[in-house]
């Protein structure tokens, strides 16, 4: 005897669990597949448009990395190391806002504790970067490296705003070792980008590499893969 055959959930229960269903199958595919995030600045721009109100909002492929690691060229989404933090956790735990953000870190959608950024790849592990030659471009191992995408870059004058002139430009950055399993990463809006280089801005003649910061390979969330908004901006990102 099939108890309880044809006995159906009030309207109210029905739709609770259809919600619940539908939450749980967007925190699966945002926790392990493809997630969602906003661009709050202008440190990627013109790749990536950004503001502390609205900017573009990308899909990062959280199984881009799976069983490799992140190469020179990709833009990626990586959870903000304690270093760069621009806040303390408990500035941002209270209230309705900290419940929100404990959501997030349980579902993958929405704010979290958590603050990610995304930047670009220029070194990887066992690489050799540094800046500049007399033509004022990053070098890669010692070779210059062609970077369309970079916008309003840092000032440099080759024989009068340079590395070994005094003031120095604030393009300069001593050869540094990237260490394996972390990555240099930079903003295509070079000037104004918080990045690996930050420190190195400004500093005087003779400055040892030391000044780089690194991420951990293991904390990039996944690679850029499109963006979804302002409608007119969608498509693949290079």
């Amino acid at each position: 005897m099939n108890i309880g055959a044809g006995k159906k959930l009030p309207l109210w229960a029905s739709v609770a669990l259809n919600m619940l269903i539908a939450l749980v199958a967007v925190a699966l595919v945002q926790g392990f597949l493809v997630k969602a995030y906003r661009i709050p600045s202008g440190s990627m721009e013109p790749t990536l448009q950004g503001s502390a109100g609205d900017g573009d909002r990308i899909l990062v492929n959280r199984l881009a990395y799976a069983g490799s690691e992140p190469r020179p060229g990709d833009i990626v989404v990586f959870t903000r190391p304690d270093s760069w933090q621009a806040e303390s956790a408990a500035a941002r735990s209270g209230g309705i806002a900290g419940i929100a953000r404990s959501f997030g870190d349980v579902t993958g959608i929405g704010p979290s504790n958590e603050q990610f950024l995304v930047k670009r790849v220029v070194a990887t592990g066992g690489q050799t970067i540094s800046c500049c030659g007399e033509d004022g471009k990053l070098r890669i191992n010692g070779r210059p490296l062609d970077e369309p995408y970079i916008f309003e870059d840092l000032p440099f004058e080759a024989g009068s705003l340079d590395c070994q002139t005094t003031p120095r430009s604030p393009r300069c950055i001593p050869a540094f070792r990237v260490p394996e399993g972390e990555l240099v990463v930079l903003g295509d809006h070079r000037s104004v980008s918080v990045d690996s280089a930050i420190n190195c801005r400004g500093l005087t003649g003779g400055a040892g590499g030391d000044c780089v910061r690194t991420i951990k390979s293991s904390t990039v969330v996944g690679q850029v893969a499109a963006r979804f908004w302002p409608l007119d901006r969608a498509g693949g990102v290079g």
